[in-house]
């Protein structure tokens, strides 16, 4: 018996995928401080064209990221089998979260690259494209170590005489691999101190802590925090593969001048001063980690390469905006 002729499936409707996976992710690893500020920038200019998710452990900020406009994700970076889930979503990758207290490697960070690394194989094998996906990895210029007050650049070698620094050299170093194997486009910031309009050590000017003689105090460099935003920011799209670069304001002052300013800018107590000797002998024998280490960034590449112009290049610009806010509350 013939058989009867099937009848044509009817055309399956077309896959509607979710708009927040239509427009590019960008993943932001350690939504701390530095990483809110970064929300609220593109919160403010990109609403419709970005999807940003915030990853972080604490729920206090995730509720914050999710009221800048982001997807939050609760994973806890200690734990590798939380890590996983990030694994496919590294595309764009700000990583501002610190390493694990301990150790002189930083695990955190490798357990994610080693999540990531098959996604970005494999996202590379399927387009054909060379270091399609963009990597920042917010460091420190404590790898330097000490360099006895010299003017430091990107090109010098490091020196990390804290297993802190450590840390952070190792998570350089995979992150530069990753780069080398073509997986991504990977830039490197090391920032030094962080300030902020609410971020200034009143409470260290008010205990009165002393700070050495000037012929003995050490040069600190400092980044507003709002600037670090802006610039890890722009590292994802005008860093150079494997770069380093200082996102540093490079206003590199004394550590007592430094609080000088702010302490006659906003009417506290000047910082007395006090022989090293003096100063180690107060905290057992030893000197503060401030207190160890001595140089000034040069942040040429900062200007030169992303073309970044500071909002806040001085903390007397700073100290000048807070005045005329306080005068304008008055």
């Amino acid at each position: 018996m013939p058989a009867f002729p099937r009848s044509p499936r009817p055309p399956r409707p077309p896959r509607v995928v979710p708009s927040s996976l239509r427009r590019p992710r960008v993943l932001i690893v350690g939504c701390g401080d530095v990483g809110a500020r970064l929300l609220r920038i593109l919160s403010a200019r990109l609403p419709r064209r970005l999807h940003a998710i915030a990853v972080t452990r604490d729920p206090s900020a995730r509720n914050r990221a999710r009221a800048l406009g982001a997807r939050a994700l609760a994973v806890d970076l200690d734990d590798r089998r939380s890590i996983r889930r990030l694994g496919a979503l590294g595309r764009w990758t700000l990583h501002l979260a610190p390493p694990q207290p301990r150790g002189d490697d930083d695990l955190r960070f490798a357990a994610l690259l080693a999540a990531a690394r098959p996604a970005l194989h494999a996202a590379r094998l399927r387009t054909g494209a060379f270091a399609r996906a963009r990597w920042v990895y917010l460091g420190t210029t404590g790898v330097y170590g000490d360099a006895s007050g010299e003017r430091v650049d990107e090109t010098r070698r490091i020196a990390p005489a804290s297993a802190r620094a450590r840390r952070r050299a190792a998570a350089e170093s995979r992150l530069r691999s990753l780069a080398r194997d073509g997986l991504a486009s990977a830039s490197i910031l090391r920032a030094p101190a962080l300030y902020a309009h609410d971020r200034l050590p009143i409470e260290r000017l008010r205990r009165g802590d002393p700070v050495p003689h000037v012929h003995e105090d050490v040069f600190v460099n400092h980044v507003h925090a709002d600037d670090l935003a802006r610039i890890a920011w722009l590292a994802l799209f005008r860093g150079r593969p494997a770069r380093i670069v200082h996102a540093a304001d490079g206003e590199a002052l004394r550590l007592g001048a430094w609080l000088e300013r702010i302490a006659r800018a906003l009417g506290e107590p000047a910082p007395p001063c006090a022989s090293r000797t003096e100063i180690a002998a107060a905290h057992g024998g030893r000197l503060p980690r401030v207190l160890v280490e001595s140089r000034r960034l040069d942040p040429s590449r900062l200007v030169g390469e992303l073309r970044y112009r500071l909002r806040w290049p001085r903390i007397d610009s700073v100290l000048a905006d807070l005045r005329r806010r306080r005068g304008s509350a008055l």
